[in-house]
């Protein structure tokens, strides 16, 4: 008797991020795979969530998260970026920006939809996009600036078109779009009456003297953008899943909904512990993380400079993508185990990130690691100079 499957189930396998994760661990090297921020979690963050839990915040949550980190987050997102929110009607918390963003597909897509998306993307995005059936539609930007045009935007879209993924500043590239960029796509959404995705997770992870902007604060764009962020990356609690959806009421109802049918709800007293950090940790914190990381940046692309894999500088977030093609190796994938077995890092083969040929020149190396970790890192690098 042969049993039958969903035919979503080999839509959904284990991820090149993980599966390097895997390989590294066989070998006891140095992962700079997996985008693990290695920040220490600040102690009020750790303190409210302790705090939370011997205060009887251990039961569900409303659906779409607790007032307090609601508050909290429309708080931050109106002193980093100009938004006014209602925390009640237009914020949802979730189970990370993952999350949040499969809450919204739910809501708002249809099988068979179609979504233009800037490749390199992010691999989740793609996968949860193809387990409800919704095309990913690539519209690739160009290095070294990563650049795109309304040409290749019109060339994308059909009459299935719903809407457009922005990640900014963006994982694998690391691009900051900047605000002619942000109005050329507000402009083509209005133009084509589709939804703007956005995941922002990065947003506190800036360099160069550059501003993350917010696509929602565009005119004509509050309506129709569905911002999302979290907490993972910034507090470096990547295993509390706490993320959240910024959106107009009309959309945050469902997705609410539909949030709580997957996941109910966020961890009650993480998401407390959440609470306080945003609620005393200020610009410098913020400032902070930014510069610890561009200082890092600087460091690793230099190493990567030295041993003939140009890098792609990022411009925020803490990837950089290299040019492997002087690696042996036919594939990407072939490179990064090369790398991984002369020198004992690993990374992901950019092929990843694309829907087509153009990721199997580059890898993708994660930066926001503990000072000594990097070092160590940099140092196995060297020895294939």
């Amino acid at each position: 008797m042969s049993l039958k499957v969903s035919k979503r189930r080999p839509l959904v396998a284990q991820s090149e991020i993980r599966n390097m994760t895997l390989e590294c661990a066989r070998v006891g090297g140095v992962n700079l795979a997996q985008g693990v921020c290695d920040l220490p979690v600040p102690q009020v963050v750790m303190d409210g969530a302790n705090e939370a839990m011997a205060d009887g915040y251990n039961i569900y949550t409303r659906f779409d998260g607790l007032p307090r980190l609601r508050q909290a987050i429309a708080d931050k997102q109106k002193k980093y970026t100009g938004m006014d929110v209602d925390p009640e009607r237009q914020v949802m918390v979730s189970a990370g920006a993952t999350g949040a963003f499969y809450a919204a597909c739910l809501a708002l897509l249809d099988e068979g939809d179609e979504v233009i998306v800037f490749e390199p993307y992010y691999g989740y995005h793609i996968v949860t996009m193809a387990s409800l059936g919704i095309k990913p539609v690539y519209v690739t930007l160009e290095p070294p600036n990563w650049e795109f045009c309304a040409e290749d935007l019109e060339k994308a879209v059909t009459a299935k078109t719903r809407a457009i993924i922005l990640n900014t500043p963006s994982n694998p590239a690391g691009k900051v779009f900047d605000r002619e960029e942000l109005t050329l796509i507000a402009d083509f959404a209005q133009a084509h009456d589709i939804f703007v995705f956005t995941d922002e997770i990065y947003e506190h992870f800036v360099y160069d003297g550059l501003t993350h902007i917010s696509p929602a604060t565009l005119p004509g764009m509050a309506r129709r953008t569905i911002t999302m962020s979290g907490l993972s990356k910034v507090f470096a609690i990547t295993g509390w899943r706490l993320g959240y959806a910024i959106c107009d009421p009309e959309w945050a109802l469902p997705m609410g909904h539909f949030n709580d049918l997957v996941y109910v709800c966020a961890a009650s007293p993480l998401q407390i512990g959440a609470a306080k950090g945003m609620e005393q940790l200020g610009s410098e914190y913020y400032q902070g993380v930014s510069d610890d990381h561009q200082m890092k940046r600087d460091l690793f692309c230099d190493t990567l400079r030295d041993i003939g894999l140009t890098p792609h500088v990022p411009k925020g977030a803490y990837y950089t993508l290299a040019d492997v093609t002087g690696l042996p190796g036919r594939t990407a994938k072939e490179s990064a185990l090369y790398l991984l077995e002369k020198t004992g890092v690993a990374c992901v083969p950019g092929s990843a990130f694309y829907g087509g040929p153009v990721g199997e020149t580059m890898v993708r190396f994660c930066f926001a690691k503990e000072m000594p970790i990097l070092q160590d890192a940099m140092d196995r690098l060297r020895k294939l100079a």
